[in-house]
């Protein structure tokens, strides 16, 4: 158990308080919970989350239900959309479209894209960003295109061509995937990271290394330099945020097996996913009312 911080009511006030006219939001991935969405919500709630981030579901009475567990526990929500790698480009563009037309209608707080394919060419992948643009711009609903291996934002200097003459995009920061795509911390690269910082609108805060995108317990010492390296790339992008005058949203995203490290032979978890993600929740809280 990680518990190494003072209870969520009491850390949530001070937690306000103590930023004053800086807020934050956090979120939590319903990634591999196997309950029902009442029963996630509520958990998130408890937790200490002001929202949850969930794919947008195809089926309306499923949205209903989706809709309803955040008004009973007063939540925010993101949903997740993406590109369909596997159709040919122009029925993946309408499709894509269209999706994103549902979840806008949804009224969320924002919406995380993992938008167009390593395989498309960069004109391609810019017919993607456009469309999510244009949508976005006329809904007032912000488009976020997440740092994902498999989109066209897969590495950091493949990203960079597309920031340069694409005013409106914004990403979110999945800074972990980018720590086993260039085998390292990118500790030499701050010149690209902070053009991305730049555009970064929304964080995914999950701690890869240069073997794999998720460690296996945040909290565990081995990982101290790895974790404290996530933190201040994560933390640029909030003081960024917060220097905008504009609020700060986190979704916290370990997965679960097998994104999850696994003992061999019975698929068992090396620790827990949900104590991982409230235990980097935490942490952050913690550590930017120390700065503040």
């Amino acid at each position: 158990m990680k518990n190494l911080f003072m209870p969520f009511i009491f850390s949530f006030f001070v937690f306000f308080i103590g930023y004053g006219q800086n807020q934050i939001l956090f979120f939590q991935t319903d990634w591999g919970y196997n309950g029902s969405v009442e029963d996630f919500v509520k958990k998130a709630k408890n937790s200490g989350y002001d929202g949850i981030e969930i794919w947008l579901p195809a089926e309306p009475k499923k949205q209903k239900i989706i809709s309803n567990a955040l008004k009973k526990f007063d939540m925010k929500v993101i949903f997740l959309c993406g590109t369909n790698s596997n159709l040919p480009f122009e029925e993946s563009l309408e499709e894509y479209k269209s999706y994103l037309k549902k979840a806008i209608d949804q009224k969320p707080l924002a919406i995380n894209s993992h938008t167009g394919s390593d395989f498309l060419s960069f004109e391609q992948n810019m017919a993607f960003i456009n469309a999510a643009n244009k949508l976005s711009i006329a809904s007032n609903i912000p488009i976020y295109h997440e740092t994902h291996r498999g989109r066209f934002s897969y590495s950091l200097p493949e990203t960079n061509k597309y920031l340069n003459d694409n005013y409106n995009l914004k990403l979110t920061l999945d800074i972990s995937h980018w720590m086993v795509v260039h085998e390292s911390l990118l500790k030499n690269r701050e010149d690209l990271l902070e053009k991305v910082i730049l555009k970064s609108d929304h964080i995914h805060a999950r701690v890869g290394f240069k073997e794999g995108p998720q460690v296996n317990d945040p909290s565990a010492p081995e990982w101290r330099n790895t974790l404290k390296r996530h933190l201040d790339i994560w933390e640029s992008v909030i003081h960024k945020k917060w220097n905008k005058k504009q609020i700060a949203t986190i979704t916290t995203e370990f997965g679960p097996p097998n994104y999850m490290p696994t003992i061999p032979f019975t698929n068992k978890p090396l620790s827990d996913q949900w104590e991982n993600n409230v235990f980097i929740m935490n942490v952050l809280k913690e550590r930017l009312k120390k700065m503040n």
